[in-house]
């Protein structure tokens, strides 16, 4: 880099003469390179210039034509998040919703894309795409959702149960033994 900077200095730079706005100073410059750099032998290149190498090696291996959708595929960002309960994500700092509340409380592939910013992102799940939108907090906040309680016949089966054995400590009771201390 210091070499280029030094050649273009000593063969374009310091023969500018007047200018009188930028354009000027970039025309100069491109006919600069065109002209005397991509065209004279360097050192670095053995002895060849850097036009040559060039068409030698496009000719060897054209450049990749790159379309629409290749691009806005590498240029898609995925990323593993965890829908909150409310069915809300957060990404890039701003947060998100989902419409989808079977995805509460689950890890998803959240993913949007560096090409158009101003698009929504959208989560991946299943093989499914699911669209996500801003979160309005009020209609957020009076949105039914599904009750996430256990069954009540699986709450009664709970052998211990931690304000009874306090009232029971108090009042003097003895605690009643388990199923496992009575099956001995």
């Amino acid at each position: 880099m210091e070499r280029f900077w030094r050649t273009l200095r000593e063969g374009c730079l310091d023969f500018l003469g007047p200018v009188t706005s930028l354009h000027d100073v970039q025309v100069r410059l491109l006919a600069f390179l065109d002209q005397h750099y991509h065209v004279a032998p360097h050192a670095g290149l053995v002895g060849r210039s850097p036009q040559s190498v060039w068409t030698a090696a496009q000719s060897e291996r054209p450049a990749d034509l790159l379309t629409d959708d290749a691009l806005r595929t590498a240029l898609t960002v995925r990323e593993r998040r965890r829908v909150r309960r409310d069915t809300t994500v957060a990404v890039g700092g701003q947060d998100w919703e989902l419409d989808q509340g079977f995805l509460a409380g689950r890890l998803v592939t959240v993913a949007y894309s560096l090409l158009d910013p101003a698009d929504a992102p959208w989560v991946e799940h299943d093989g499914k795409r699911f669209a996500l939108h801003p979160v309005d907090p009020v209609k957020n906040a009076h949105r039914r959702r599904a009750r996430q309680d256990t069954d009540p016949a699986a709450a009664a089966s709970v052998p211990f149960d931690p304000p009874g054995a306090l009232l029971g400590r108090a009042v003097g009771r003895r605690p009643r033994p388990t199923d496992a201390e009575t099956d001995r």
